[in-house]
């Protein structure tokens, strides 16, 4: 069986679980703390999740990558997403800026944290963001930013972000936006969040299943 090495809140390690889910592929499950380098860096030479170990041993990281070497039948329709590349990946840049913001001050209180790994990831979240205490209560200012953003990507919702299939491009919309769940304060626009469950009932993704095991 393949092996998984991840982090729950990881949109690039969602990625991978929704497909892996979509395609119905089993694998064993490994959450690593953040703050645990030997791991990723005995399987890969770098510290970098989501990492995939297949049967033969072989570690990969990257995980388009990971998601074309299980694709076998090309059920996540990679040719989609080619003529809306660019403006996927803009998206995706613009509105990892205020889900992040937003949602590391909370991210590190749910139980994939402990105490040594929350202070790991803070102290190096916070070099590039600032103290997680003044990033909460600059939170209006963070939510502000996301209403053109949702209204940007319903405009490309028709009912999928490439059309009427269902494409890894979806997986990567909902793998972006899901950390959001976790802030209180926010509710996506109905059309988002029904898209969103759409996609969590298609890659039959649980975000906290390896906490209720």
């Amino acid at each position: 069986m393949k092996k998984l090495y991840h982090y729950v809140h990881c949109p690039y390690c969602i990625r991978v679980r929704m497909g892996f889910g979509l395609l119905g592929i089993p694998f064993e499950s490994h959450v690593l703390p953040y703050n645990d380098e030997q791991t990723p860096l005995h399987l890969t030479g770098v510290k970098m999740l989501p990492i995939m170990v297949d049967e033969m041993g072989v570690a990969m990281n990257e995980s388009l990558d990971i998601l074309k070497r299980i694709d076998e039948k090309q059920v996540l329709r990679f040719d989609l997403i080619a003529p809306k590349a660019d403006g996927l990946e803009s998206f995706l840049d613009r509105v990892a800026s205020p889900v992040h913001n937003l949602c590391m001050p909370y991210w590190v209180w749910t139980p994939e944290f402990d105490s040594e790994s929350r202070s790991y990831f803070e102290n190096k979240k916070s070099k590039k963001r600032g103290p997680f205490n003044l990033l909460a209560l600059r939170k209006d200012e963070f939510l502000k930013q996301l209403p053109p953003l949702m209204e940007e990507l319903s405009s490309h919702l028709s009912p999928y972000y490439c059309g009427s299939e269902f494409s890894i491009a979806d997986i990567m919309v909902a793998a972006h936006l899901w950390g959001l769940y976790i802030f209180p304060e926010y509710q996506f626009p109905s059309q988002i969040h029904d898209y969103l469950q759409d996609v969590k009932k298609r890659t039959h993704f649980n975000y906290h299943e390896d906490f209720w095991r």
